[in-house]
């Protein structure tokens, strides 16, 4: 439900900027009596950073407000005012103490850090409200096109520096800061990360949002609020340990709970066919799902476009009062804690049947509360009169991935049942608004749903997805055929929706072989009997002898015999596979990089290419450059900036490869290596606040950052510096310093609560940590440091310092990869595998500037079918390796599990699946040319210039772009 537009108005403080203090209990150096009256004359004050009052608007309102008699010009005069302000430092310190004095999240009695970012937050929102009304306002009058994005992340970071980046008042907000007695750094540091993601999915969900907005795209995001995220990771002595997230601890300054916009979301109950012939979902869990506002800014334009955030609740009647005061407790509180926990966790374990029915839960939260929005807002923009064959003209619905693949059915259940509709309309309308984006060619992220436990939990929308199955059926019996049924059937295997489950009752009969194969077969059979009837009668004597041997078999030869019969084949479980239903349900599917895209088409979803050749795209990943060089790396981006001649590269990535005319300058090269070596500085400070481990600046900083997972190979990295180790361990000082020029090697990221090989890789990793940084013949020549609860804002100190950085990851098997465009960007060199974006990387930058190892995707099943055959044969320096690490000389632990898992031909958790074994000669004999390379810091820093040169193909700029040209049919829209 949607209530109609509100708006709520506040004036701001003008009071003199305090100076230095730790005290903000009504304002400094003013007596109690006169604080009143300072109160009124502040919120009676016409301040230039409020020129007109900033305004709480619900933007999903159901009822229509009042026909203007001209509102694109009643637009365009409330938009002047918006673009004449220009806030000073004056009146943005007013705004911070205002907020501090009467919004307060603290006591009075003082100001400190966290009061600051906070009080800073909320004032720089007020900036974004404004825009943000008029940029919704703006698209309700002109009703444009929107596009939806839907994802279970949005890795965000914080958001203030970002926020008056864009703004471009981060001069203004730092002088401001300055007069109240602090810096913008300190205070900004305050502010902890959205816990709304954890890898490159949720990651590039927020960089789309932000290039959204920069080119004025309309488009909104839709989430869900995870109370606790993921989890705050903790490295002890066992590795890697889970602590509950606590990001929303003290409030989050930049969200508008919308307490008017919710919708139902029903679980379980039971499908009626009603009175009015339409199928009824009644019964059953009933709960909430209630909006909290983001708003996300675009840079250097007005437009401030909304990333709605789903929280769930139960309502108040749910709570059993009677059962309370009986003094059962938890009983009273049951069906709102059943509630409230589906927005608790990121990704909730779902080993157990109750995990994977909270996560069900959670995907189908996403989908209904959004699409009831989504429509909510179209039939508001329509008036009186809706038209649902316009939708798909209004509205795109693209899918992050397979988690809202319920937005398919569900679309279909509102459309029929609460709509109207016919289902070949809404089966039209559906498919013209749904796109899909593939984000792997992991089996285990391709989600299957146990069909019995969907059919419990989402009853109404199993009968939909088995009506989208058997129009599908229908779809491919009319392409194939049934003359060849061995092909028919297997693309019916292929292609279906539902796996394991029987042919719908019409085509029970389309597998059958024809008659003259019956025939023909008949007649081989009876010729076949009669053959044996006359070998029968011809050695009559001999069956007779067969049969007195029979009777002289006892009972226990019998019984043993009995015992030998092979178990039955347990029944193959019956599954909705999600994938399928989206490239079903869509009218677009795309990868996300090149060499992506080509597997997609030819291996993951190859039927369904051949059979809908026009769906299938790619679009190659991007990050935003606003975030990942111009406020992240100020130094590098003012020597860009000074280097080019303009600043438009911000916005205009293109203009990097301008660089290339200046690679070889010595200017150059001396800022650049300046500007590198201050950035690894901080990080040295960060990690030696965060580990303890002091390491030099002076030595490379070889970065690895990223969820922890076996197809990435941080075991491949470690075990190449275990390698490493070992070598200089056998070596003179004299022969150590000659050989290896020093390294940090870092490690970021988290390894999923219940996947137990990847927490064995975080254990292994800070176990050679402690003993390598602790070796006194090593010293400065190597450390290795693991950096607890890696996230965005580690991301943004750690990639500006990076000058190698590993991308190591099977060949085929990363769909793109978004962290080795930020490195590129900020002038790291990659070391890598042709996969993912890694292989556009490389074309851009040149093959010179970047370090290439290992098996390429296409030789991937046939290395692995050769390994099953038992015909590989290890390099000895793999196996001198493992032997080294198995002689304990990292500690007492046990890693024959983990070694265990690169050894033998076949078998769970063994084989080397990910070809560690295969790729680590040809990677320890890449890193030696890392070595060679790097000890000439010239051409090194010829090669830093030039990755950050060739990057410029990977903004998301260009990624938006795309999708809007392509998929979304939708035109940039810049307020006037």
């Amino acid at each position: 439900m949607a209530s109609s537009t509100m708006r709520f108005s506040a004036n701001s403080t003008r009071t003199e900027a305090f100076p230095r203090c730790n005290s903000i209990s009504g304002f400094i150096g003013v007596p109690s009596r006169s604080k009143s009256k300072l109160r009124f004359i502040g919120r009676n004050a016409n301040l230039n950073f409020r020129r007109s009052c900033f305004s709480v608007k619900c933007v999903s309102g159901s009822e229509a407000k009042p026909k203007l008699q001209d509102p694109l010009s009643q637009q365009q005069e409330a938009t002047t005012s918006l673009s004449s302000y220009s806030p000073d430092a004056s009146s943005i310190g007013s705004s911070i103490k205002y907020h501090a004095e009467f919004t307060p999240l603290f006591s009075p009695d003082k100001f400190d850090l966290p009061q600051a970012f906070f009080a800073t937050a909320q004032s720089v929102r007020d900036a974004l409200i404004i825009n943000w009304n008029a940029t919704n306002d703006y698209y309700e009058k002109l009703n444009v096109k929107q596009a939806y994005y839907l994802s279970m992340e949005f890795l965000q970071g914080r958001a203030l520096l970002n926020a008056i980046g864009n703004l471009e008042l981060t001069g203004p907000y730092a002088e401001a800061l300055s007069k109240l007695g602090y810096r913008l750094e300190n205070v900004a540091y305050q502010e902890p990360d959205a816990a709304l993601g954890n890898g490159g999915l949720g990651r590039l969900a927020s960089c789309f949002l932000d290039s959204l907005a920069t080119l004025n795209y309309p488009a909104w995001g839709y989430g869900l609020r995870y109370r606790y995220g993921l989890f705050k990771q903790q490295i002890t002595k066992d590795g890697q340990e889970e602590a509950a997230e606590d990001w929303l601890e003290m409030g989050n300054p930049w969200e508008i709970i919308r307490n008017d916009i919710s919708y139902p979301i029903k679980f379980y109950g039971k499908v009626v066919l009603g009175s009015d012939g339409k199928k009824h979902w009644i019964g059953g869990e009933d709960i909430k799902a209630v909006a909290h506002d983001v708003p996300i800014p675009g840079y250097k334009t007005k437009t401030t476009i909304n990333l709605r955030l789903w929280s769930t609740k139960a309502a108040s009647e749910e709570f059993d009062l009677y059962a309370f005061n009986a003094g059962r407790h938890t009983e009273a509180y049951e069906a709102l804690a059943n509630a409230e926990k589906i927005c608790y966790i990121l990704y909730p374990g779902d080993e157990s049947i109750e995990g994977k029915i909270l996560r069900l839960k959670q995907q189908y939260t996403l989908c209904s509360a959004s699409l009831q929005d989504i429509i909510a807002r179209f039939e508001k923009r329509s008036g009186a009169s809706v038209n649902w064959e316009e939708f798909p003209e209004k509205v795109a619905v693209q899918m992050n991935d397979t988690h809202p693949t319920l937005c398919i059915p569900e679309l279909m259940r509102i459309l029929v049942d609460v709509k109207g509709l016919s289902w070949k309309d809404a089966w039209n309308i559906t498919q013209r608004t749904v796109a899909y984006t593939n984000h792997t060619v992991l089996p285990e992220a391709l989600e299957k749903w146990s069909l019995d436990l969907m059919q419990k939990l989402l009853p109404r929308h199993i009968e939909i997805i088995e009506m989208i199955d058997e129009e599908l059926i229908r779809t491919i019996v009319a392409e194939y055929g049934t003359a060849d049924s061995d092909l028919l059937e297997k693309k019916l295997k292929e292609m279906r929706i539902l796996e394991n489950v029987e042919l719908p009752a019409e085509f029970v009969n389309i597998l059958v072989k024809p008659k003259e194969v019956i025939d023909i077969l008949g007649e081989e059979l009876k010729s076949s009997e009669q053959e044996v009837e006359e070998e029968e009668a011809d050695d009559g004597d001999e069956v007779e002898e067969a049969i007195a041997k029979t009777d002289e078999t006892d009972a226990s030869s019998i019984k043993d015999k009995k015992e030998e019969l092979p178990e039955p084949v347990p029944e193959p479980p019956k599954l909705v596979r999600m994938a399928n239903l989206c490239v079903v349900g869509g009218h677009a599917v795309n990868g996300v990089a090149e060499i992506h895209s080509e597997i997609v088409k030819d291996e993951v979803f190859n039927a369904f290419y051949k059979f809908w050749p026009d769906k299938f795209q790619n679009k190659t990943n991007g990050v935003t450059p606003r975030r990942w060089i111009r406020f992240c790396n100020p130094d590098l981006s003012k020597i860009i900036t000074e280097w080019i001649g303009t600043e438009d590269w911000v916005l205009n990535t293109e203009k990097l490869a301008e660089l290339r005319k200046f690679v070889d300058n010595e200017d150059l090269q001396v800022l650049w290596r300046e500007s590198k070596r201050s950035n690894k500085v901080k990080v040295a400070a960060f990690i030696k606040e965060k580990t303890g481990y002091s390491v030099s600046p002076d030595a490379m900083f070889d970065i690895q950052v990223k969820r922890i997972h076996e197809y990435k190979r941080q075991l491949l990295n470690i075990l190449g510096i275990v390698y490493r180790y070992k070598k200089m361990k056998e070596m003179t000082a004299v022969e150590r310093k000659e050989k290896f020029v020093p390294r940090v090697c870092i490690f970021g990221g988290k390894a999923f609560a219940t996947y137990v090989q990847a927490k064995r890789i975080v254990k292994f990793i800070t176990d050679v940590g402690a003993t390598v940084n602790h070796d006194p013949e090593i010293g400065d020549l190597l450390k290795v440091v693991f950096v607890p609860d890696y996230n965005v804002s580690v991301a943004e100190m750690l990639i500006p310092a990076s000058e190698l950085s590993q991308h190591i990851s099977t060949a085929g098997m990363e769909a793109s990869g978004t962290s080795n465009m930020k490195f590129a960007m900020n002038g790291c060199i990659l070391i890598g595998t042709l996969d993912g974006a890694n292989v556009e990387i490389r074309e851009e930058v040149g093959a010179d500037n970047f370090f290439l190892f290992g098996a390429k995707a296409h030789e991937i099943a046939g290395l692995r079918k050769e390994r099953a055959e038992g015909k590989f044969v290890p390099d000895p320096r793999f196996e001198e390796v493992k032997e080294f690490v198995r002689s304990g000389v990292f500690g007492s632990y046990n890693y024959d599990e983990l070694m265990g898992s690169l050894e033998g031909n076949e078998g769970f958790g063994r084989a080397d699946y990910f070809l560690v074994g295969k790729d680590f000669p040809s990677y320890i004999e890449c890193q030696e040319k890392v070595d060679e390379a790097y000890s000439d810091q010239r051409k090194w820093t010829r090669m830093s210039i030039l990755n950050t040169a060739g990057s410029h193909k990977f903004s998301s700029d260009r990624t938006i772009h795309e999708y809007a040209r392509d998929i979304w049919n939708i035109e940039p829209v810049k307020l006037p």
